[in-house]
């Protein structure tokens, strides 16, 4: 579908009170030509890697969730300090120089103005609508904080989480029901490692191998990419069938027992998630608003105190 302008005016979440609200005109004056730039890099990086969209929108998304929108994913491990993006859930995190691009090129325009945590948020938006989804404002002003430890990554909501556990995991954000099953389809984009399903195709209780609620031919083909003693790290499957495209095909193979992860699966085990599941899965317009709508809600998460000159360095 081709990209659509959706402009949304939504109340701005905040982890600390200490942060001023975000403002869609921020940097109107002070950094004009900003979103074009950070646009650029994002193209560039696409041209040489297709998985960058996926790896941006999954940057943010993991960035958001500790400490809010921070831009606290992108700092380097000092020494024994590990920081969130040598965290477990994390190491397969990456297209992080493309962040380093835009940040270089918005410097050259507009030196120590704009955040990293700005541009994280912004280079998300171009992901999506880059790979045929939708675009939207995004409100800037955020500020970059200066924590980043690899034990946080612990609170990031986990691939085997059923749904009580997702639900907590977003309420502690702000982030409701609505919230959780639109997010989701964030998958759309992007691949999974063997590691963050094996559970559900090799030993899945004490009486079954293979989750029930797996599609046969569908279970045969996973364990056929991810045998059970399985060696090879890169392994694994797209999350969907049309994974460079932003669109609604996650939610259609939801539905036909085709989810990867237990965490997708979990959201059709309550009537109300497993409505809207089905509302995404036939309408590409309905799930395109309400992802922008949960998008500018969780992107507003902010914790940060300063503006980084270099994304991977406090000063």
């Amino acid at each position: 579908m081709a990209a659509t302008l959706v402009s949304l005016a939504l109340s701005i979440l905040f982890i600390s009170s200490s942060v001023n609200a975000l403002s869609l005109n921020y940097y109107d004056k002070t950094c004009p030509h900003l979103e074009s730039t950070v646009t650029s890099a994002v193209k560039n990086g696409i041209v040489n890697d297709k998985t960058v969209p996926a790896a941006l929108l999954r940057m943010h998304f993991h960035d958001c969730f500790i400490r809010g929108c921070d831009a606290s994913v992108l700092l380097e491990s000092k020494g024994n300090q590990k920081a969130e993006k040598d965290g477990p859930p994390n190491i397969s995190l990456h297209a992080f120089y493309v962040i380093d691009n835009a940040k270089k090129a918005v410097e050259e325009l507009c030196p120590g103005v704009v955040s990293c945590a700005d541009i994280l948020a912004l280079a998300a938006r171009d992901a999506v609508a880059l790979s045929g989804g939708p675009t939207w404002q995004v409100p800037k002003g955020r500020k970059d904080g200066r924590i980043s430890k690899a034990t946080d990554t612990r609170q990031l909501p986990a691939p085997v989480f059923n749904i009580s556990q997702l639900q907590q995991s977003f309420s502690q954000r702000g982030l409701n029901l609505d919230d959780l099953v639109a997010l989701s389809g964030g998958h759309t984009l992007g691949f999974a490692h063997c590691s963050s399903f094996q559970n559900r195709i090799h030993d899945f209780n004490g009486s079954v191998d293979i989750d029930p609620s797996l599609k046969t031919s569908f279970a045969a083909s996973l364990r056929r990419i991810c045998p059970e003693h399985n060696k090879v790290r890169s392994a694994g499957t797209t999350l969907d069938s049309t994974t460079t495209a932003f669109d609604n095909a996650y939610y259609k193979l939801l539905l036909k027992g085709k989810s990867i992860f237990s965490s997708d699966e979990a959201l059709l085990s309550t009537p109300e998630t497993k409505e809207l599941v089905s509302k995404f899965a036939s309408s590409q317009e309905e799930f395109d608003k309400a992802f922008v709508k949960s998008m500018i809600k969780m992107s507003s998460l902010s914790g940060g105190q300063e503006i980084r000159l270099d994304c991977r360095r406090v000063r």
